[in-house]
């Protein structure tokens, strides 16, 4: 049996994009990839988030924010930072962890205002599903240089 990759998405604050990529991650390539996700704040897990993942069967409402000094002792393969914050701040890692950034917008932000459930549901839904089409093209879609934004045709 082949070792899996170990994967860490890194966001602000862990509550939202990088949570859902765990998500995916876990769901479409748990045979292949360990996926971790971790935020350089921390924030509360995002309802909405766990809503729009529910909708298409998979279950985010045990996952749990954690800050990345909580997980700067796995031996990571690759650290995917998910938002520009999250980028500039990102911390060392010790040993072979290839950084990688793969943007992605932030559903809390995009929505702050906004009375209608149904229009913040879309943004959520949106950025649910540039997730998923990333994460479907994983651990192929990591082999992109490290200073590049993102692989070519994710999005």
């Amino acid at each position: 049996m082949t070792e899996k990759l170990r994967l860490l998405f890194l966001c602000t604050g862990n509550s939202c994009r990088s949570q859902m990529a765990e998500g995916w991650t876990r769901e479409l390539r748990g045979d292949q990839i360990e996926p971790y996700s971790a935020g350089v704040e921390v924030k509360r897990l995002d309802s909405l988030a766990v809503g729009v993942m529910a909708e298409v069967g998979v279950d985010i409402s045990s996952q749990r924010p954690k800050h990345v000094s909580e997980v700067m002792h796995v031996p990571f393969d690759y650290v995917v930072t998910v938002c520009s914050h999250a980028r500039e701040t990102c911390p060392f890692f010790p040993g072979e962890a290839r950084k990688r950034h793969v943007e992605f917008d932030d559903p809390p932000y995009l929505t702050q205002g906004m009375a209608d459930d149904e229009k913040r549901l879309i943004v959520y839904r949106r950025v649910r599903d540039e997730i998923r089409r990333f994460v479907s093209t994983l651990p192929d879609a990591l082999n992109f240089a490290e200073d590049s934004h993102e692989p070519t045709g994710i999005r």
